[in-house]
C-alpha cells in the first residue's frame, strides 16, 4: 500500500513505540489519527509532527470513546486505510500477589482495546473493499510475550497470547473482504515499558524506530499478499 495520503489510526500514539510509528507514518505522507488518553501529550506531538498528525483523545478500553473516535476519523479523514493497535501495558509481579485490578487493566487494555478498535473499523473497511477491491490493513502489536511465557508477567502473557489467537482468527475471517491482518511480536524495546512494568528485559534493546520500520514494511507490502506474523528480537540482547 502506498502510504501517501492514506488515513491511518495508531493507538497508544502519545509516547514510546506508538509515537515512533506515528512519526514514521507522517514521514511517509500518511494522515495519522493518534489515539491516547493523554490529550496534552497528543497535542505536543501534533506540534512536533505537524498537520499530518491528528490528536484524538480516547481510552481504548471504553466502547463509547472508541466509537466516537472512529466517527471523528471518518468525518475528518473520509476513510480508514489502516489501524495499528499499539496501545498496551504490563505489570510485573507474581500471580499470588497480583491484584484483580492489575489483571483487569492489562486484559482490558491489551486485548479488549484491540477488539473494540478492530470491531469499529471493520464496517468501513468492508465498504471500502466493495467500492475499490481493497479494504485496509490491521496491524496488531503483540509481544514476544505472546509466544513465550515469562515468570512474573503472567497477566501480560495471557493478554498477548490472547492477541495472537485473536489476530490469527481475524486474519482468516476477513481476508476475503480485502482486509489484511498482521500480528507483530517484538522483543525488548527501549521505551518506558520496562520501568513501568517492573521488568528489566534485555540490556541492549531494539529502538522504537526499528520496530516502527517493520510496521511501515508490512503496510507498504503489495496488496496481493499479506504478511501475517513477524517476530523481532534484539541481535545481541546482553551486549
Amino acid at each position: 500500500m502506498e502510504l501517501r495520503n492514506k488515513v491511518v489510526i495508531v493507538t497508544g500514539a502519545s509516547r514510546g513505540l506508538g509515537k515512533a510509528i506515528a512519526a514514521s507514518l507522517v514521514d511517509r505522507g500518511a494522515n495519522v489519527f493518534g489515539l491516547a488518553r493523554s490529550a496534552d501529550q497528543l497535542h505536543e506531538l501534533r506540534s512536533e509532527l505537524g498537520e499530518g498528525f491528528h490528536p484524538v483523545e480516547c481510552d481504548v478500553r471504553e466502547e463509547p470513546q472508541v466509537r466516537k473516535a472512529v466517527e471523528v476519523v471518518l468525518r475528518d479523514g473520509g476513510r480508514i486505510d489502516a489501524l495499528v493497535n499499539n496501545a498496551g501495558l504490563g505489570i510485573y509481579g507474581p500471580v499470588e500477589a497480583l491484584g484483580v485490578e492489575e489483571w483487569d487493566v492489562q486484559i482490558e487494555t491489551n486485548l479488549r482495546g484491540v477488539f473494540l478498535c478492530t470491531q469499529a473499523v471493520l464496517p468501513p473497511m468492508k465498504e471500502q473493499n466493495r467500492e475499490s477491491g481493497f479494504g485496509g490493513h490491521i496491524v496488531n502489536v503483540a509481544s514476544i510475550a505472546g509466544l513465550i511465557g515469562t515468570p512474573r508477567l503472567a497477566a501480560y502473557n495471557a493478554s498477548k497470547y490472547g492477541l495472537r489467537g485473536f489476530s490469527d482468527a481475524l486474519m482468516k475471517e476477513v481476508r476475503d473482504d480485502g482486509i489484511k491482518v498482521t500480528c507483530l511480536y517484538p522483543g525488548s524495546i527501549e521505551t518506558s515499558f520496562s520501568a513501568s512494568s517492573g521488568s528489566r528485559g534485555a540490556t541492549h534493546k531494539m529502538q522504537p524506530e526499528d520496530v516502527a520500520s517493520t510496521v511501515i514494511h508490512v503496510l507498504e507490502a503489495p496488496e496481493n499478499y499479506l504478511i501475517s506474523e513477524v517476530v523481532m528480537r534484539p541481535l545481541r540482547p546482553r551486549g
